[in-house]
């Protein structure tokens, strides 16, 4: 189940997560994970093909949606541990986005109300092969050769914008 939220990102009910993804979508609430290792490099994730949208495309190193009345900070920590096998650390709030996308690859639809974390990427890695194909550490400029070459999450543009300003904070030239 999904919480659904309203325009200012109040809860207003749930839904199960397939339909509040289906045209025309629910607005619901997100979150996406950044996290990076002790050189700024971003970790990015390959998104296993088994997922039920966006299988197999590149996508920041973790997102979904916690469960109803769990806090979007937990439920990140939370994801990020089970998809990863290890824990973030520092993990930091870094703002919030809104979206409406739909993604023609699925014909699911995006409306979330989308928190966003930055943070230090555990020193080891389990992935969870039913969530994550591979994943890959980039600089700013190995970010932009991927995104040339590889398709990319319909979110990834988005999030990626609404954490900048943190990004900058840190020093690091990732932009949107």
């Amino acid at each position: 189940m999904l919480e659904l939220v309203d325009e200012d990102g109040r809860t207003i009910g749930t839904e199960e997560k397939l339909t509040a993804h289906r045209p025309p979508g629910m607005p619901h609430r997100a979150f996406s994970v950044f996290l990076f290792d002790d050189a700024g490099r971003m970790l990015l994730q390959r998104r296993a093909q088994g997922k039920y949208h966006s299988a197999g495309v590149w996508s920041n190193t973790c997102c979904g949606h916690p469960y109803p009345g769990e806090a979007p900070f937990v439920a990140a920590a939370r994801r990020t541990s089970e998809e990863l096998g290890s824990a973030p650390a520092l993990l930091r709030e870094a703002g919030t986005v809104r979206y409406d996308l739909p993604d023609p690859s699925s014909g699911l639809v995006e409306r979330e109300f989308n928190h966003l974390f930055v943070g230090v990427a555990p020193r080891s890695l389990a992935p969870d092969p039913a969530e994550i194909a591979e994943t890959t550490f980039v600089t700013p400029d190995e970010l932009d050769e991927l995104r040339n070459k590889e398709p990319f999450s319909v979110w990834f543009p988005v999030v990626l914008g609404g954490v900048e300003p943190v990004l900058r904070e840190m020093d690091l030239g990732f932009r949107a």
